[in-house]
C-alpha cells in the first residue's frame, strides 16, 4: 500500500475515532473515554497528514513550516490547558472557534489565488475547466470564505462578551433583522455572480460582508443566550472546516467538519427548545433586551439570612435540592458543595442537584464542575427530571444561579425571558439564594424570587458561605 492510500485509510480511522468521541461525551460515565478517543483521532490525523505531505514534497520548505506550526500550536494549547480555569472555558472555546473561521478564510483565499486568479493559462484552471469543475470550485471558495468570516468575527464577539470585555447587552440597530436578511440575500447574489465571473473584488467584498455580518449577528444577541451562541458558533466552525476540506480535497476535514457542524446545530436546537426559543429568533437577537415593564417593577424588600441559620435549616430537612449556576463556578465553590452534599447524605438527608440546560456559560458547564468535585452522577438531575419534585422539597440552595430560577419567565408575559422553562425552585418550602449582591443576572433581568416570603438571601462569596455552613453543621 502506498503512502497516499495508507493516509486516506488513517483518515477513515480518525473519523471513526471522532464519532466514538462524540458518543462517549454524551454520558458522564464515558466522557473521559470519549475525550481519549478524540485525542487519539487527532494524533492519527496529524501523523497521516505529515506522512502524506512528506511523500508529495520530501524536501520542501512547506514540510518544515508545517511541523513548526504543529509544535508551536501544541505548546500554546498545552499552556492554555494548564492555566485556564473552568470559569474561563466558555470564552476559550469561543476564541478557538475564531481560529477555525480564520483558517477557512485563508484556505479559501489561497485556493482562489492558485486557481481562478491565475487566469486561463494556469495549470489549476486548465484542470478545473477540463473536468468542468471551475464553477463548483468558485462556489466552494466563496461559500467557504463567507462561512469562515462569519465564524471568525462572531466568535471574537462571543469571546469579548463572555470574558466581560464587552457589554453583554444586545446591540440594537434600527432594522437589525432586515440588516441580517439583506446581508444573506446579497451573499447569494454575489455567489452567483462569482461563479459566473470570479473577480478578485467580489471575493474582497464577500470577505468584508462576512466579517461585518458575523460581528453584528453575535453583538445583537443578549447575554442570556450566550450558551446557545457558543454551540451555534461551534456548528459554524464545523461547516467552515468542511468547506476547507472540499477545497483541499481532504476527506478527513469534510468528515470532521460535518460531525462538528451537525452536532453543534443539533445541540443548539436542543438548547433553544429548552429555553422555549426558536433558533432563528436567537440569531436575530430577539432575547436579552432589557426592555418591558418588568425591568423596573418594585417587588418589595428581600430577607437576609446567615450561615448558622441555613445550617440549622439543613439539619432539620429531609430533602434538599441544590441548583448551581455560573456564580458557583466563579467562586470555585463546587468542592465545598460536594463536601456539604456528602455530610448531609451521611445524616440521612436526600440531597440532589437540579441542572438547567443553559446553566453557566456553555452546555454541560455545571455537570463538568460537579464531576470534577466528585459529586455522584446519580444525584445530578436535569431540569425535566427534577422540576416536579420542588413542591415536596424542604430546602433549595440556589448557588450562583439567577436567570434559570427566575419565576418571571412563567409568570410575567412582559419579561424578556417570558416563556423560558426554568427550575421552579420557589415551590419549595424554603429557598436560600447564594449571591454577592442583589444585581440582576447575565440576561439583565430582575428576579422576583429574591423577594418571595419563602426566600432568603445569603450574601457573600459562595465558597466562603458554604464553608461557613459546613463549620456550623
Amino acid at each position: 500500500m502506498d503512502i497516499e492510500s495508507a493516509s486516506f485509510a488513517a483518515y477513515l480511522v480518525a473519523g471513526l475515532l471522532f464519532i466514538l468521541a462524540l458518543a462517549g461525551l454524551s454520558k458522564h460515565e464515558s466522557a473521559g473515554l470519549g475525550n481519549s478517543f478524540g485525542i487519539a483521532g487527532m494524533v492519527v490525523a496529524l501523523v497521516a497528514t505529515i506522512a502524506l505531505a512528506f511523500d508529495r514534497e520530501p524536501s520542501g520548505l512547506g514540510i518544515g513550516l508545517m511541523i513548526v506550526a504543529i509544535v508551536v500550536g501544541a505548546a500554546i494549547g498545552l499552556q492554555r490547558a494548564k492555566v485556564v480555569e473552568m470559569t474561563g472555558m466558555p470564552e476559550l472555546i469561543a476564541l478557538l472557534h475564531s481560529f477555525v473561521g480564520a483558517a477557512a478564510v485563508l484556505v479559501g483565499w489561497n485556493a482562489y489565488l492558485h486557481a481562478e486568479h491565475e487566469g486561463p493559462g494556469s495549470e489549476a484552471v486548465q484542470l478545473l475547466e477540463f473536468q468542468d469543475m471551475l464553477g463548483i470550485h468558485s462556489a466552494e471558495v466563496f461559500i467557504g470564505v463567507f462561512v469562515g468570516g462569519v465564524t471568525l468575527t462572531g466568535s471574537i464577539v462571543a469571546y469579548l462578551k463572555l470574558s466581560a470585555k464587552m457589554k453583554s447587552a444586545p446591540l440594537v440597530l434600527p432594522g437589525k433583522n432586515f440588516i441580517n436578511l439583506g446581508a444573506l440575500v446579497l451573499f447569494v447574489a454575489l455567489t452567483v455572480w462569482f461563479v459566473i465571473d470570479p473577480q478578485l473584488w467580489l471575493l474582497i467584498l464577500v470577505t468584508i460582508l462576512a466579517l461585518a455580518l458575523g460581528w453584528h449577528l453575535v453583538a445583537s444577541i443578549g447575554g442570556g443566550d450566550m450558551p446557545v451562541v457558543v454551540s451555534m458558533l461551534n456548528s459554524y466552525s464545523g461547516w467552515a472546516a468542511a468547506a476547507s476540506g472540499f477545497l483541499l480535497n481532504n476527506p478527513l476535514l469534510i468528515i470532521t467538519g460535518a460531525l462538528v457542524g451537525s452536532s453543534g446545530a443539533f445541540l443548539s436546537y436542543v438548547m433553544c427548545k429548552a429555553m422555549n426559543r426558536s433558533f432563528i429568533s436567537v440569531i436575530a437577537g430577539g432575547f436579552g433586551i432589557e426592555a418591558g415593564p418588568s425591568a423596573d417593577k418594585d417587588y418589595g424588600e428581600h430577607r437576609e439570612t446567615n450561615a448558622e441559620a441555613v445550617a440549622e435549616m439543613l439539619g432539620d430537612a429531609k430533602s434538599v435540592i441544590i441548583t448551581p449556576g455560573y456564580g458557583m463556578a466563579v467562586a470555585q465553590a463546587q468542592y465545598g458543595v460536594a463536601q456539604l452534599t456528602s455530610k448531609l447524605r451521611d445524616k440521612g438527608v436526600d440531597v440532589r442537584f437540579g441542572i438547567h440546560p443553559v446553566a453557566g456559560r456553555l452546555p454541560g458547564h455545571m455537570n463538568v464542575l460537579l464531576a470534577e468535585a466528585k459529586v455522584p452522577y446519580d444525584v445530578v438531575l436535569e431540569m425535566d427530571e427534577i422540576n416536579d419534585d420542588f413542591a415536596e422539597t424542604d430546602v433549595v440552595l440556589v448557588i450562583g444561579a439567577n436567570d434559570t430560577v427566575n419565576p418571571a419567565a412563567s409568570e410575567d408575559p412582559t419579561s424578556p425571558i417570558a416563556g423560558m422553562p426554568v427550575l421552579t425552585v420557589w415551590e419549595a418550602k424554603n429557598v436560600v439564594v447564594f449571591k454577592r449582591s442583589m444585581a440582576s443576572g447575565y440576561a439583565g433581568v430582575q428576579n422576583p424570587l429574591f423577594f418571595r416570603e419563602n426566600s432568603a438571601m445569603l450574601f457573600g462569596d459562595a465558597k466562603d458561605r458554604v464553608e461557613d455552613i459546613l463549620r456550623a453543621l
